[in-house]
């Protein structure tokens, strides 16, 4: 193994952390309020924000939507250069936060921001973020990744940058109260498949990294299979550690990684407008069985650690079993056409954009050809 790894983001965990930010956002502090839609003002998370920042000086921007628009966020970017702000704070779910790392990098940059995802620019300074957490799923409040969309021409696409690292991230399970069963679904399937993207490749004797990840993963099943008591403040609570150290850099250092899945994921979801973890639960699966001669070993070991399977033949199939019957039991569609896909040449559109993308050899060994993707997305119907 071989890897450089530092998380800056300070996070403060826990019921009334909230309040924390009157101590950790600078007194002379400029401040961009970036949020979605009016949820925040309805369950109270806009009120405690809002009076833990005191008389600092505060503009808002609200709006951002779900797979967040470059349209949308750059009004919020053009807001922060014309009011000379100096730091974002994200209140929301992974778009927001993502949407905040967007308009952070690009309120530093002169030409058009849709440079930075495409990578015609590269982000080397950025306004200042923190985030306040409400929807657990992403990981995004401590990690430098953010996936953008440009509705104009159906693209998502996603940039990774230290400069939009978070400085600081607020953590309150209590946030949780008031999202619908669809978001909390979104949430395990989206934390889960993190995982599973820097797990499921290679076996490569990472003790540390294959026991953090099955160690996740067993929390993400167990909280499945408990749906029921999800008005738990320790099931909620537990989503949200989970989810976040899902994808903050440690279970990935030093493996090889994949992110084939969500690759694809974001092309189904820029054309047709699944969510996000839907895409990744109808994917997932039928990419593992295009991939079984190279991931077998891993399958194998994730059947024994993370559900408890028996070994012996065929080992590696019934774990990708058990991963659907774990998206099964939440209520994911058994495949695309039931969740909305209804374009027979779906596959067809779907490789040719990843192929535009210059996603043409995605997974930890490039074996993930447009090809190979048209042949998982066909089954995947």
């Amino acid at each position: 193994m071989l890897f450089s790894y530092h998380n800056p983001t300070r996070i403060l965990f826990g019921k009334g952390q909230i309040a924390a930010l009157a101590d950790l956002v600078d007194p002379g502090a400029r401040v961009l309020l970036l949020y979605g839609g009016g949820s925040i003002r309805r369950n109270g998370v806009y009120d405690q924000v809002v009076r833990a920042l005191g008389d600092r000086v505060r503009k808002e921007f609200s709006g951002v939507e779900p797979n967040p628009h470059k349209e949308t966020l750059d009004k919020a970017a053009a807001l922060v250069r014309e009011h000379g702000l100096d730091l974002i704070l994200a209140v929301g779910g992974g778009s927001v936060i993502d949407g905040a790392k967007y308009v952070a990098a690009a309120a530093r940059y002169d030409g058009d921001g849709w440079d930075i995802p495409t990578r015609k620019h590269t982000v080397r300074e950025a306004v200042a973020l923190g985030a306040v957490l409400t929807l657990p799923a992403t990981g995004s409040e401590s990690n430098a990744g953010a996936v953008i969309t440009r509705a104009a021409t159906g693209e998502k696409l996603p940039f990774h940058s230290p400069a939009v690292q978070p400085l600081f991230a607020v953590l309150d399970p209590d946030t949780m109260k008031t999202l619908p069963e669809r978001q909390l679904v979104n949430g395990i399937v989206d934390s889960f498949v993190h995982v599973c993207e820097q797990y499921l490749t290679r076996p490569t004797g990472a003790l540390v990294q294959d026991g953090y990840s099955e160690a996740l993963l067993r929390a993400l099943a167990a909280l499945a299979g408990d749906f029921a008591g999800r008005d738990d403040d320790l099931w909620r609570a537990n989503l949200m550690w989970a989810a976040n150290q899902g994808l903050n850099g440690l279970v990935g250092a030093g493996v090889p990684q994949d992110w084939a899945t969500h690759m694809i994921g974001h092309e189904i979801t820029a054309r047709y407008g699944l969510d996000h973890a839907v895409t990744l639960a109808l994917v997932q699966p039928w990419l593992l069985r295009a991939r079984m001669q190279a991931k077998g070993a891993k399958l194998e070991q994730m059947g024994r650690a993370v559900f408890g399977l028996e070994p012996g033949p065929e080992l590696a199939e019934r774990t990708v079993q058990a991963i659907e019957a774990l998206y099964r039991s939440l209520g994911i569609p058994a495949g695309l056409r039931a969740a909305g896909v209804e374009e027979a040449d779906a596959p067809d559109r779907l490789a040719e954009a990843l192929r535009r993308h210059g996603m043409t050899a995605l997974g930890e060994d490039g074996g993930v050809t447009p090809e190979v993707a048209r042949a998982i997305l066909t089954r995947a119907l």
